[in-house]
């Protein structure tokens, strides 16, 4: 399935997207998600998680303001996709920052997801290596990841993404990078974890490895159209969620792609 086909089962589709995120991103992971086509809920409470998850096309964890009773969620939610074969993607932010944050995200990789997503610092350190990552911000090259990145997807049996300037994408067999986007992308708060989200939506329609190289695509694509006139990450970010909406399937460039 390449990158436009999924767009059109996506704008076909319209999956129902579960989202535990953070704080921070709820707001834009929820607009990135309805821009792109999709449906997202944010959806947290314990005693909800049991009866949504599994109506969801997808379920995303994303760790990035933890607490306890997230964390019970985030378990429960996981659980419940998995009994449901409801693909559901990980994002460990920070995880290296404290032990108590480390350990959720090991507890919530042993539960399977079917898709990992965070910088290069984020899947150094979840592969078992040493990160030079600093909070959420990823202190090692998407090039310094790849191999821990591989790794991991095959010790765990999902696939494995890495975001920056040009991402990585592996199940541990076949592997992808993808170009494009724009230098102010970073300078938005939470826009990677957005992508989380819409790589959530894309796993509704697609396979797990194309669903993730589709979602960086539009993602990209969308980027770059909205950083060539934005004065910065303000109007950027106005001008990157006109971009999720207007494009169209055919228009996500597949050149952006290459595959090994």
């Amino acid at each position: 399935m390449t990158p436009n086909t999924a767009f059109e089962a996506l704008r076909a589709q319209a999956p129902l997207v579960h989202c535990i995120t953070n704080y921070v991103a709820m707001n834009i992971a929820a607009n990135v998600t309805l821009a792109a086509g999709a449906s997202p809920a944010m959806i947290h409470a314990p005693e909800e998680i049991a009866d949504f998850a599994p109506i969801a096309g997808a379920v995303t964890i994303n760790i990035g303001t933890l607490s306890a009773p997230w964390l019970e969620s985030m378990k429960a939610a996981a659980v419940a996709a998995n009994a449901a074969s409801v693909p559901w993607v990980l994002d460990p932010v920070a995880h290296f920052a404290t032990p108590y944050r480390a350990k959720a995200a090991v507890d919530l990789l042993t539960l399977k997801p079917a898709i990992v997503r965070g910088n290069a610092s984020e899947i150094v350190a979840l592969a078992g290596g040493i990160g030079s990552g600093k909070g959420a911000d990823s202190g090692d090259s998407v090039a310094d990841a790849q191999s821990s990145a591989m790794a991991l997807a095959s010790s765990h049996g999902c696939v494995v993404a890495v975001s920056g300037p040009v991402d990585f994408i592996t199940d541990g067999k076949r592997s992808a990078s993808v170009t494009g986007g724009s230098d102010l992308m970073p300078k938005v708060t939470a826009l990677g974890c957005s992508l989380t989200a819409l790589v959530g939506a894309y796993s509704a329609v697609a396979p797990s490895l194309e669903a993730t190289v589709a979602a960086f695509v539009h993602f990209a694509e969308a980027g770059e159209r909205a950083g060539k006139d934005a004065l910065g990450p303000g109007s950027f970010s106005v001008a990157f969620l006109d971009a999720l909406h207007t494009l169209q399937p055919g228009d996500l460039g597949e050149a952006r792609v290459t595959w090994r």
